[in-house]
Order: C-alpha cells, then structure tokens, then sequence
C-alpha cells in the first residue's frame, strides 16, 4: 500500500466499525480510469451502468464492433454507424445521446480545474444527466476522493444489509454513516462495492 490507501484505510477502519471488517476481507479497490467523461456517460446512458462495474459488458462489445477502445466526439458517428443500431435505445436515451454530443461538439470543460459543485453543474446543464449518472463521473472518472452516490441502487442494497438499516430511511441513513467516512466517502463506497461482488463470488 502506498500513503494514501494507508491514509484512507487508517481513516475509515476508524471511523466504521463494520467498514473496518469489509477493508479486512477485499483488496484495496484500485480501478484505471479513462478519464474520459464523454465516453463514460455514453457508457452510463446505453448501459445504465458505468462500464467500470458493468457485468454485462454491453458498451465494451459495441466499442469492439466499431473497432474502437475509446469513444470520442471525433469517432462517434463512426460507433453510431457502426455499433449503436444494434441496442434498443428508448427514444429518451437517443436524446440524451444527441444532447450529449451536441454540448461535447461545443465545449471542451477543464474539468481537473473544477470543483465537485462546478462539474455537477456543468453535467446536470445537459438534458437527461442526472444526480447518479454525474455521481458516477465525480467518482469514476475524474476519480474525485469526496462522494457519496445515494441513489446507487448496488450500494443502497449493501448499506441494508451490512449496516441492518430501514429501508424506509435507507437515504438518510446511508448519508449518516457515509459522513462519518469524509473526506475519503469515495473510497468507503468503492469498499462496499468490492466486498459485494467478493460476496457475490463467493456464493457461486
């Protein structure tokens, strides 16, 4: 481990109990971001997943039909052409596609110069981002150590169960805990998540 994954595990380990538990049973979860925010929103809005955590590998099988590893602006009427015919996409998810190409056509955002406030800002200004997919880029993608995304449904389902929290107040019960774990909440979700697919590997 390098000073900051001993920083990060020193600090939840002693802030959460049960995360503590979770830090001794899974690998320190270390994942290669593209940081390529373009690609990875097209991920989330064809997948409803970000290609990170995805199991189905859907983005990934039409980026190979198209013969590319990385979706640009510049290579994306290619993968349409290509690739993009052969998924269902709700009329809802072609707009936000067009949306999204659209804003990158005329922008290029700094986005290691802006705050988590600024890129939520930024993202949620382009028709049909929302909350969990912007949470996925701050997390994912530009790898931001500070977020929490509370409408994850994966996570909600761990924080149930590990944590024997009610359903009903699964939000604001899963933000109590989760600000116990600043500045390092990402790192804290990322845990969780390993230790669910561990789990899930484990039951096979």
């Amino acid at each position: 481990m390098n000073s900051l994954s001993n920083s990060v595990t020193h600090h939840l380990s002693a802030k959460d109990s049960i995360l503590k538990q979770v830090i001794a049973e899974v690998d320190w979860p270390k994942i290669i971001s593209t940081g390529n925010v373009f690609h990875d929103l097209m991920s989330c809005i064809v997948e409803q997943q970000i290609h990170y955590r995805s199991t189905k590998k859907t983005f990934a099988k039409l980026l190979a039909k198209a013969s590319s590893e990385e979706l640009t602006v510049d290579n994306f009427a290619e993968f349409e052409e290509q690739a993009l015919g052969d998924v269902k996409l709700s009329m809802k998810k072609y707009e936000t596609i067009i949306e999204v190409v659209a804003f990158f056509q005329e922008h290029s955002p700094d986005w290691s110069g802006m705050s988590n406030a600024e890129v939520r800002e930024v993202l949620g200004s382009i028709k049909g981002i929302g909350p969990w997919t912007i949470d996925m880029i701050l997390l994912y993608t530009l790898e931001r150590p500070n977020v929490f995304p509370a409408q994850d449904y994966h996570l909600r389902l761990v924080i149930e169960q590990l944590y024997s929290v009610d359903a009903k107040r699964i939000t604001s019960e899963m933000k109590k805990i989760a600000k116990n774990w600043a500045p390092y909440q990402s790192f804290g979700v990322k845990y969780l998540l390993a230790w669910k697919e561990a789990n899930k590997r484990r039951k096979q």
